[in-house]
């Protein structure tokens, strides 16, 4: 018999950048050589601010930060330089995303990548990772008004699939994230990429894993997956 406070799953929704591909390291990396490079003070703590935030944000933090004669145009240029260069050297995927998603294949478990990148970006990220086919529903910045930390991209996400967030499962690396997948009401795990979360991150978390093998292996003991119309939500 199963305890009564296993989890109903109905989908998982999975971000992108530093869940299921390596692109954090990468973006902190490049972003930070680039700060450095123009004589910028902070730029380590400046970069790790920005993990999770959508682009169009990240900008603006910058140029709060830094000023208005920022020179944005000539950092964003020297940025791209760097990070395609760490690019082209490939894009590994995070470790246990190949077995997360063949258990969640198996369970004939819906699935979706819900990211704060764009719809080009993430395209071309889980591409270069090799696992574009792996997904039919893909959420982006592009898809909604507020991008996280604002629940939306998780609503969305939900409300495509057809099943009620409560009953998915998130799973996210950055406190960025958690907020927005706790706020939707989904059952949010986070993997830590370059940041460990705070007191508070952690209070939105039904747990803090190592990696997404431990993510499998949480499902397969406390999940029980739902068929697929079970929870579906009315139309």
């Amino acid at each position: 018999m199963r305890a009564a406070q296993d989890w109903l799953i109905a989908a998982v929704l999975l971000d992108m950048d530093g869940t299921l591909v390596d692109t954090e390291r990468v973006y902190l990396e490049s972003l930070t050589e680039v700060l450095n490079g123009f004589g910028l003070p902070d730029a380590l703590q400046t970069c790790e601010s920005m993990i999770g935030l959508p682009g169009p944000e990240c900008q603006a933090l910058l140029v709060a930060r830094y000023g208005e004669t920022l020179p944005l145009a000539e950092i964003n240029r020297a940025f791209v330089e760097k990070r395609d260069v760490r690019f082209a050297q490939g894009l590994p995927v995070k470790p246990g995303t190949s077995e997360l998603l063949d258990t969640l294949a198996d369970a004939n478990c819906p699935v979706a990548v819900v990211t704060s990148s764009s719809r080009k970006t993430a395209d071309l990220h889980l591409t270069l990772a090799g696992i574009r086919g792996r997904f039919g529903t893909i959420l982006t910045r592009d898809d909604v008004a507020h991008g996280k930390p604002a629940p939306d991209l998780y609503l969305l996400a939900a409300d495509r699939l057809g099943v009620p967030p409560q009953n998915c499962i998130a799973v996210e690396d950055s406190s960025v994230g958690v907020t927005a997948a706790f706020t939707a009401g989904a059952i949010t795990l986070m993997v830590p990429d370059l940041l460990q979360p705070d007191d508070a991150t952690r209070g939105k978390c039904a747990a803090v894993l190592p990696d997404l093998n431990a993510v499998r292996s949480l499902l397969e003991t406390r999940g029980r997956f739902a068929a697929p119309d079970a929870l579906s939500v009315p139309r």
